[in-house]
């Protein structure tokens, strides 16, 4: 038997999600990882409403055997708006590609997602990392709600933005940030230190084809659940791309919190968000620190590309599941 890895101290994450199909792979990647310790999940809708993500994610959890983790249900309506209906194209209507999972004994967390956010900053003090997948509307809440938040979180890392290339929900904007571009501005304008991982980088790390059916063809119960669940994943994105595959969007803001991907490509910039309803909104814009309408703003890190491949590890990482 080879030497004891397992690291000696956990990094503690509190992931902030719309449980929908890359979700689901974002929570199974971090569990696998050692290093981490998942000690907090809040849901927001986006691909779903927040309480209906809230039931995905106890019942994915127990599908994972995952250790028990506190799960609170966070805002339905975003900051400026109500919530619209989802996603159901992208991630069936559901969320988890129609595929149904058995009831779960896992309760809800009597706190808000907010409340919870804050509560585990303040026990976490400086080693808390937030990992935010949905749209940013609890983190606001949470700012709003406790100001020096910023000074007690060690990093929040966001799935969001599209900087160089085109949106994935409007040609100026990604689907997270314009739920609630003002919630997803008041973010990256808090003094926090913030890592974007943008439309730009996430959609250049797939899973293809082969891989789709690799994981649906699994002998492993949870691994095949998990592949079954792409198949609506791998359609939609057979309009998008002509071929069936899923684009990693929330596994590889998660991978980011390890030192399984490299960034090999990034800007270093404070960030403003387009808000209101023109046609510009959610648009993300990297500005110079000293443009007037980012003054005070703290930069940040935008990940524009990563390597090796990441299919092959997150493929690794569900069949540790297994």
């Amino acid at each position: 038997m080879g030497p004891d890895t397992t690291p000696t101290t956990r990094t503690p994450v509190f992931l902030d999600c719309d449980t929908g199909i890359d979700d689901v792979l974002a929570i199974a990647f971090l569990l696998s990882r050692p290093e981490l310790e998942l000690v907090g999940v809040g849901s927001v809708s986006g691909n779903l409403d927040a309480a209906r993500a809230a039931q995905n994610t106890l019942r994915v959890l127990d599908l994972l055997e995952a250790p028990d983790v506190p799960v609170a249900v966070g805002a339905h309506d975003f900051t400026a708006h109500p919530y619209a209906g989802g996603a159901p194209a992208v991630h069936g209507v559901n969320g988890i590609g129609d595929v149904v999972l058995p009831d779960t004994a896992r309760g809800l967390d009597g706190r808000d997602a907010a409340q919870l956010l804050v509560d585990l900053a303040h026990e976490h003090r400086g080693a808390l990392r937030v990992l935010a997948i949905g749209p940013c509307t609890n983190l606001a809440i949470a700012l709003d709600r406790e100001p020096g938040i910023a000074e007690l979180v060690r990093d929040v890392t966001v799935m969001g933005g599209a900087f160089l290339e085109p949106g994935n929900i409007t040609p100026h904007a990604e689907a997270n940030v314009w739920n609630d571009p003002e919630a997803a501005d008041a973010v990256f304008a808090a003094r926090w230190a913030v890592t974007a991982l943008p439309v730009d980088a996430a959609r250049r790390q797939l899973l293809e084809a082969d891989d789709l059916r690799a994981l649906r063809d699994d002998p492993s119960p949870v691994v095949s659940t998990v592949g079954r669940m792409l198949e609506v994943y791998g359609e939609f994105y057979r309009g998008v791309f002509g071929r069936p595959l899923a684009v990693l969007y929330d596994p590889l803001a998660a991978a980011l919190l390890t030192d399984a991907v490299q960034v090999t490509g990034e800007l270093e910039q404070p960030v403003v968000v387009v808000t209101g309803d023109g046609e510009e909104r959610g648009r993300t814009t990297a500005r110079s620190v000293d443009d007037a309408e980012a003054a005070g703003r703290r930069p940040c890190r935008i990940v524009l590309a990563t390597e090796p491949a990441f299919a092959p590890l997150l493929v690794d990482a569900l069949r540790s599941f297994g």
